[in-house]
């Protein structure tokens, strides 16, 4: 059985842990790295899986080596993990769910030769909904980057892509969340504008953002189709789409994408950067 240390107990690492235990995974074989007491406890408590402050202690007997922190204490990880006697040989995998990190600057951290897989998350895994796409570095073989995607598989979707497409994953995926928020939050706004109870308004929106998006992932129509068959000619959906369309709706998410984009490959570019976890 694959052994796994999951180093950092924040959202992201406690996500990962609570799907890795709900697909059927053992907790003698998760090991977890948080300096935090309280938090330690709390997820020793919660998920019954052996909890330590060192990472050094955490990477031996562990097959996976999975990175769950802010990228800005990345280097410091990979300084301690230095201490230990890692080995890629031994099929060890360095799995980095920080944002913002290349692979080359985690390989150049590590003994010479070591796998490194580099996951884009999003936070939605926090239900288990999650779409993580992996980029494998130089050395990472076909059947270890298989063997990540079925560890990110516990929390959601899994898709991979060269590295080159990290900064675009971010973009869309990786902060994509937020942009749906977004939206909620303006129909909110505009529902209790026109007289409903912000619960109720609340209530409204929600389920029907999640509503379309069942409906889009499971009817096997385009986002196209979709709006075509609910927009009735001259009805009440086209006065709106009208107006959100005058407002360059379109145009104002290619420019929020390449501006995402543009400030992921900034970050990468970076010896650190801001965020927590995988927060872009």
């Amino acid at each position: 059985m694959t052994r796994i240390a999951v180093i950092g107990g924040g959202r992201i690492g406690e996500a990962l842990i609570a799907g890795l235990l709900e697909s059927g995974r053992a907790s003698k074989d998760l090991v977890v790295v948080e300096t935090f007491p309280e938090r330690a406890e709390l997820l020793a408590g919660r998920f019954g899986v052996r909890v330590t402050d060192s990472a050094t202690d955490a990477a031996v007997g562990a097959d996976l080596l999975v990175i769950a922190v802010k990228p800005g204490d990345v280097d410091g990880v990979l300084t301690e993990l230095g201490k230990a006697e890692l080995n890629g040989d031994r099929d060890q995998v360095l799995v980095s769910l920080a944002a913002g990190v290349p692979t080359a600057r985690l390989e150049a951290k590590l003994p010479a030769g070591f796998p490194v897989v580099r996951v884009m998350p999003n936070t939605p895994m926090l239900v288990g909904q999650g779409m993580s796409v992996l980029a494998p570095g130089r050395y990472a073989r076909a059947e270890q980057l298989s063997q990540v995607s079925e560890l990110l598989a516990a929390v959601g979707e899994v898709v991979t892509v060269n590295e080159s497409q990290m900064d675009a994953v971010t973009a869309v995926s990786g902060s994509g969340p937020a942009y749906f928020f977004l939206v909620v939050e303006a129909m909110v706004e505009a529902g209790v504008g026109l007289g409903l109870n912000r619960d109720v308004a609340n209530k409204l929106v929600v389920q029907t953002m999640i509503g379309s998006a069942a409906l889009l992932d499971e009817s096997g129509q385009s986002a196209v189709e979709l709006r075509a068959a609910v927009t009735s000619p001259a009805g009440t959906t086209a006065a709106a789409l009208r107006e959100l369309e005058r407002g360059g709706v379109r145009s104002a998410f290619m420019e929020a994408l390449h501006a995402a984009k543009q400030r992921s490959a900034e970050q990468g570019g970076a010896s650190g950067g801001p965020g927590g976890g995988s927060a872009v």
